[in-house]
């Protein structure tokens, strides 16, 4: 049983106002709260969502936030974006009031089984292709959390006999409490948001807070090639693996062509390699991932072949957007850390020309270095990380500054020739000129569509 949370007459305050605050706002409100709303914009910068929330009967407050304000509440609830060790939160849990994520709330009203993805990269894949086989297997399935709508907007939604297959991330588990899934699965650990958590192993330990209240009944599902990962399962819970490189005991794992589901013994083959439309070495495994946690949640395992054959893949994630006079284009705004960067460029055989940049996350760039020797013929840098970036890039590959995206595009198009791939991996967060990394992409989308209209114009009046 879940502890369940009795929101009725409850003094609630709701700690930044962005898409995860309003849905907690209104869904509180709705369930009887005193809601109170803050955040350190001007009111002017969220103004529609003032609106709405006003129109609910919610009290806000805007730009300097009060003291006074968190130790006047029941409970408080922090979006992702606001910083879990801020004095005034440290100064409510003093006090003995509760800090929670939107994730804690949601767990607690939330019915049927939970499956919780993170890891440094590949969860929003993960996520979607979870969901994507166990709806091909008729069951059941709701998508919610980090991967776009909060989880506990799914929550009216659920019920004993659905699945919730949530992404959550680091700034969500820092604030935990009861907070257990089902199925918790951690895909992998490389260094990222350390501007947040101010080091890797705080931010090792906020993944690792999946697990810290699992039963012997629920399981987690680990990546056996990651000794980041392998170092940091559960206390409790059974285990189960998936590989690459080895055969497991208890997990999913590649044997030369085939994928295998391995438990208590009894091995079943659920596809080949090639049934997988995706590319890269990271998708493997995040089909690996996918595959396990889906069984777990109940998918037949005749169910996950189909399943993967027929997944098209997440917007902003190695997303296939267009070919101008044979030159590639691809979108991998999601690719905010250097990892997931490195993953995007070795997904292809070479003949790059790679837009890197953005907002810094403290993470070094040089194991950029000799992938983009061997594969890139330029780098594009956009972006106020473009200067560390080239400091830490120099000698290694051509770089040209190319400051925003529009010029970076139109400058990769000129340069690339027939064969050639031009790649968004930026390395970096978006919020130096973006609202997030979806905004990135579609304007590098919206971009590109532009130049593949001029070009189809132009090859037209040359026909003419």
């Amino acid at each position: 049983m879940r502890l369940g949370v009795d929101l009725e007459g409850k003094r609630v305050l709701v700690v930044g106002l962005a898409r995860t605050g309003l849905v907690v706002s209104l869904f509180c409100a709705a369930y009887g709260s005193r809601v109170t709303g803050i955040d350190e914009k001007p009111e002017i910068a969220l103004a529609s969502t003032a609106e709405k929330l006003r129109a609910a009967g919610v009290t806000l407050e805007f730009g300097v936030l009060r003291p006074e304000t968190f130790l006047n509440q029941d409970l408080i609830i922090v979006s992702p974006g606001v910083p879990a060790k801020s004095p005034d939160l440290e100064l409510a849990r003093n006090r003995g009031i509760p800090v929670w994520s939107e994730i804690e709330l949601a767990w607690r009203l939330l019915r049927g089984k939970l499956v919780a993805i993170t890891g440094s990269n590949g969860k929003t894949t993960t996520t979607a292709l979870v969901g994507h086989i166990l709806q091909s297997a008729k069951i059941p399935v709701l998508v919610g959390g980090n991967i776009g709508t909060p989880l506990l907007a799914r929550v009216e939604a659920s019920s004993d006999s659905t699945v919730t297959v949530a992404e959550v991330s680091s700034f969500q588990l820092e604030t935990i409490d009861a907070f257990r899934p089902d199925v918790g699965v951690l895909l992998n650990l490389t260094p990222d948001h350390i501007d947040r958590h101010g080091s890797f192993e705080e931010y090792a330990r906020a993944k690792q807070r999946l697990f810290q209240n699992m039963l012997d009944r629920d399981a987690a599902v680990l990546n056996a090639d990651d000794p980041q990962v392998a170092q940091r399962g559960p206390a409790h819970g059974q285990v189960f693996w998936f590989s690459r490189q080895k055969r497991l005991a208890a997990g999913t794992f590649l044997r030369g062509e085939q994928i295998l589901f391995r438990r208590q013994g009894d091995e079943s083959v659920l596809m080949r390699r090639n049934d997988i439309p995706l590319r890269g070495e990271h998708n493997l495994e995040n089909v690996l991932a996918a595959s396990t946690a889906a069984i777990l949640a109940g998918a037949p395992f005749d169910a996950i072949e189909a399943a993967v054959r027929t997944f098209p893949g997440v917007e902003h994630r190695l997303e296939f957007v267009a070919d101008i006079g044979g030159v590639s284009f691809y979108n991998d705004s999601k690719a905010t850390n250097v990892d997931a960067a490195l993953k995007a460029i070795e997904a292809f055989p070479g003949s790059l020309l790679v837009i890197l940049g953005g907002k810094d996350k403290r993470s070094p760039y040089t194991p950029l270095r000799e992938p983009l020797r061997e594969k890139a013929k330029l780098v594009l840098l956009i972006g106020s990380a473009a200067d560390k970036i080239a400091a830490e890039l120099e000698g290694a590959v051509e770089l040209q500054h190319a400051g925003t995206l529009e010029p970076a595009v139109t400058a990769a198009l000129e340069r690339a020739r027939p064969g050639d791939t031009v790649l968004l991996a930026p390395a970096c967060a978006s919020f130096d000129q973006y609202e997030n990394f979806e905004a990135r992409g579609r304007e590098f989308k919206e971009i590109v569509a532009r130049l593949a209209a001029e070009s189809a114009a132009q090859n037209s009046a040359r026909r003419g």
